[in-house]
């Protein structure tokens, strides 16, 4: 069974979402950095991609206007949120602020 969006970002860890789309360059460039972010934290934070071109209504929903955006969320609370390329740290600092 599916998870609803809602389930997800509602878990004990924090939930780091990634709203990105497939045409957009940045987003791309991010990978490495998302992967190097879930490589360091392992399983303290869960990390989910959106993709809006897809995903519309959520996209919508939390107003996200550029890719990639990048929202935190502790037990179902957004808790950060920033546009445009993110470093490692940046998104660490986000995480555990």
């Amino acid at each position: 069974m599916k998870k609803s969006f809602d389930d997800i970002i509602d878990q004990k860890v924090p939930v780091l979402v990634d709203f990105y789309a497939d045409w957009c360059a940045p987003c791309k460039s991010m990978a490495p950095i998302l992967k190097q972010l879930k490589v360091e934290l392992k399983d303290s934070v869960s990390i989910i991609k959106i993709n809006v071109d897809t995903n519309q209504a959520l996209a919508a929903k939390y107003q996200v206007r550029g890719v990639p955006t990048f929202i935190v969320f502790k037990q179902g609370k957004q808790i950060w949120r920033q546009s445009g390329m993110q470093s490692v740290y940046q998104l660490k600092q986000a995480i555990f602020s």
